[in-house]
């Protein structure tokens, strides 16, 4: 067993790692403070081409792969979580459908665009009465001659008023259950496409978060992706890649508390010593590192495996309820090493604990990941 990275992806670790400290690290408590979507940024992401490392060379991609995707995302979110979760959506949910289950035509229209950061992708999936019940959609599309006609609603939506494309599922066979549900490319400038204001979050307040409402959308009879009724069935594949990036996006977070507890441990003192000369200190770091260093392993795994081709539904959901706990559990303990001032907005530990919460809901909850995990175990 390898564990060392290649050249490329200790390259692209380096090179995100200064894009992230010079670019990120100094207005990513502004962003947050302001509610103010990175645009910007994101411009300059994508002249570093970070949003072609998953996608391959003939679709426009940089053919670099997941792991290196997950590596930049893990950067990214060390600096800005904000940042890191627009990054992954766009390519994981977003423009990852269109990826695995467009057709060539499909793939060639609105890939390489994405890829090359032209435009943001969106993945509309969740509603107000199917959150972890995806099954329940209530969204529906009708075929009308040439045209799917499609109403109903989605929420909690990623890049919602940014994205120039939308992945939607809708129900085009009523009661034949989640066997009943595709999925369609939705340009966001469709007629009848409308975007409501950003929520109010408590954490990744930099990010775009809106609810979409779709009334009389048309798109044409080609914009079905894959077959009809294969919906469910797709997203649960995207979902599982997208779960590996939730996990890098948490891995970030945990390893940017542990980074700041360990710096304030040395430079704070109390009865004459610094804190990180008493053994409950170190205690805490130690487990902070222990449980950061698993779930980078953890999500690296499942990255190589979906990289090589292999079957990676457990050890997605793994990487992912691990790595996202340990973003919360990381979090909590910087603050409770910096004591009274990690509670206050002067230090960025606060922030830390907000943006980390998400990772426990969103893309599969812990629940459903145990349950995934479960089921794949009692396949065997």
């Amino acid at each position: 067993m390898d564990f060392q990275l290649n050249e490329g992806q200790q390259l692209i670790r380096q090179m995100v790692r200064e894009f992230a400290e010079k670019e990120l690290v100094p207005v990513a408590a502004e962003l947050d403070r302001e509610e103010r979507f990175p645009a910007e940024i994101i411009e300059k992401m994508a002249r570093l081409d970070l949003f072609a490392l998953p996608f391959s060379e003939d679709c426009g991609g940089t053919g670099d792969g997941y792991l290196a995707y997950a590596i930049a995302v893990e950067e990214i979110s060390r600096a800005c979580a904000s940042t890191g979760i627009t990054y992954a959506a766009h390519c994981s949910i977003g423009t990852g459908p269109i990826y695995l289950f467009g057709t060539g035509e499909q793939k060639s229209r609105w890939v390489p665009p994405c890829a090359r950061g032209e435009m943001l992708a969106a993945f509309g999936l969740t509603e107000p009465e199917a959150g972890s019940d995806a099954g329940g959609t209530r969204t529906t599309a009708v075929l009308e001659g040439e045209e799917w006609v499609i109403n109903g609603s989605k929420c909690f939506i990623t890049n919602a008023s940014k994205a120039g494309v939308a992945v939607v599922t809708a129900v085009t066979e009523p009661g034949q259950g989640t066997r009943g549900i595709s999925a369609f490319i939705v340009p966001t400038d469709t007629p009848g496409y409308k975007v409501a204001p950003p929520y109010k979050k408590l954490g990744l307040r930099a990010s775009d978060t809106a609810e979409i409402a779709l009334e009389d959308v048309r798109v044409p009879a080609e914009n079905l992706l894959g077959k009809r009724g294969e919906g469910f069935k797709q997203f649960l594949a995207v979902l599982d890649g997208g779960r590996i990036s939730i996990g890098a996006l948490s891995v970030g977070i945990a390893q940017a508390s542990l980074d700041a507890a360990l710096e304030y441990a040395k430079e704070r003192h109390q009865f004459g010593r610094p804190l990180s000369a008493f053994q409950a200190i170190q205690f805490k770091l130690a487990d902070m590192a222990m449980e950061v260093e698993l779930s980078r392993l953890a999500v690296y795994r499942a990255a190589w495996l979906k990289d090589s081709g292999l079957p990676f539904t457990r050890e997605a959901a793994i990487a992912k309820l691990y790595a996202s706990e340990t973003a919360v559990r990381a979090a909590l303990e910087a603050i409770q090493i910096y004591g009274g001032y990690g509670y206050t907005a002067d230090y960025p530990v606060e922030r830390y604990l907000r943006d980390a919460k998400l990772m426990e809901i969103g893309e599969g909850t812990s629940e459903i990941q145990r349950l995934v995990i479960a089921r794949e175990l009692l396949k065997a």
